[in-house]
């Protein structure tokens, strides 16, 4: 018989390891989820983003530059060699969406490696890896964009079209490989102006002998440009003017506030076509300039009620008490609160913005170094062409209601009241 007392113990059950406590859903979480629910708004910001890379790769579907080239000296690659080229591209705008082609699309592949192994890491790591992944893939196309600012190609450019022609008939044999639309947005022959849509200009020539199709594309790079940084623009004046006021009140916010109501007892559209009338070479800067001048009022009037609202909560006492500095308790602990209302706006203020830049090209007020939708549908105005009126009125009609819609499923998401 075996002695009690030498009898081995019997090993006892570890407790259970409690599961671990889900991660509560941070605010953007909820935001996007609420947007989700929404299909028309999640839909139209696919369509919104369709147009975006509409802008970005133009130049791909859109070429009078061959991709590949052999005239006899060679195998050369104009495309690509034009394609950061201020005699090709002349404007800015072009080069920025053009660094966004090339440079911006190889810097989203290791942000796209860097998202994907981040996945299952805890949301602190996961965050912290993925900003800055996403830093450092910003700060290298910024850099890559300036230093194309600053020492652009040069080179001579030869339509190369002409160039193919002339060689042949001469007995040459040419290799070119074009884009699918071997035309540039500026026209060369005036020989084909205002000739109706066929299998060769799929929505004609204008009077000047552009392709009408590749000037509506090329124009959502000047919609979008002027649309995004004019709101950017005016969102951050109506935002600081917005927060000074609100926070600090008083004879400041007296004044401030008597200035946005001038400006607002002024006709916008009067005013824009007014300073637009007396600057005599425009840019699409100036109008960027122009929209923003009459249009921060609306932000700052929406900031200033929220900072008049939450300056008063507890939170805001606890930051004074814990010694925080006014700057720090403007930008750091009311203003993410009070932005709910402005990305609602900014949202809505993209399609104003959009308008009101085809509503000055229209009137012959625009930028005319720039393919515009608003130059397209003056021309068809003063042609009586069907064509040059259907196509832009629609690109814009589209736009500003994917836009709008957008903003409304925003506004729905942001609002706590309907969440469900």
């Amino acid at each position: 018989m075996t002695d009690a007392s030498s009898a081995q113990p019997l090993p006892q059950r570890l407790p259970e390891r409690p599961p671990a406590a889900a991660e509560d859903p941070s605010w953007l979480q909820i935001v996007w989820g609420q947007f989700k629910k929404r299909k028309i708004p999640y839909y139209s910001m696919w369509g919104v983003f369709g147009l975006f890379l509409i802008a970005v790769y133009a130049p791909v579907f859109i070429s009078n530059k061959p991709f590949v080239w052999n005239g006899g000296d060679g195998l050369e690659f104009p495309w690509l060699t034009t394609l950061f080229n201020r005699n090709t591209y002349e404007n800015a705008i072009d080069i920025f969406f053009n660094s966004l082609l090339l440079p911006g699309t190889l810097l989203i592949v290791p942000v796209a490696v860097v998202w994907r192994r981040t996945a299952g890491r805890p949301r602190r790591a996961r965050i912290a890896a993925r900003q800055r992944a996403m830093l450092g893939a910003f700060g290298a196309w910024a850099v890559a964009l300036v230093a194309l600012l600053a020492f652009p190609l040069q080179a001579p450019t030869p339509v190369y079209p002409e160039v193919e022609a002339t060689l042949e008939a001469a007995g040459t044999p040419v290799t070119a490989v074009y884009a699918p639309v071997p035309y540039s947005y500026r026209g060369t022959d005036i020989s084909k102006a205002m000739e109706g849509p066929s299998t060769e200009h799929l929505l004609g020539t204008d009077g000047a002998g552009s392709d009408v199709f590749a000037r509506m594309v090329f124009g959502t790079r000047v919609s979008l440009t002027v649309g995004i940084f004019a709101v950017l623009l005016y969102i951050t004046v109506g935002t600081v003017v917005g927060a000074v006021a609100g926070f600090f009140g008083g004879r400041l916010d007296t004044l401030l506030m008597r200035i946005v109501e001038v400006v607002i007892c002024i006709p916008s559209l009067f005013l824009v076509l007014s300073v637009a009338a007396f600057i005599p070479e425009r840019s699409i800067f100036h109008i960027m300039l122009i929209i923003a001048a009459v249009a921060w009022t609306g932000p700052a009037r929406l900031v200033r009620a929220e900072f008049l609202r939450l300056r008063e909560l507890d939170f805001v006492a606890a930051a004074r008490a814990s010694g925080f500095g006014k700057a720090s308790i403007i930008f750091e602990e009311i203003l993410p609160n009070a932005l709910g209302p402005v990305l609602v706006s900014a949202t809505f203020g993209v399609a104003s913005a959009i308008l009101v830049e085809s509503t000055m090209s229209f009137l012959g007020l625009g930028d005319i170094s720039v393919p515009s939708w608003g130059q397209i549908l003056a021309t068809g105005r003063q042609t009586s062409s069907w064509t040059l009126i259907l196509a832009p009125g629609f690109a814009i009609f589209l736009t500003v209601s994917l836009l709008n819609l957008l903003g409304e499923g925003v506004r729905d998401a942001l609002d706590p009241k309907l969440r469900s």
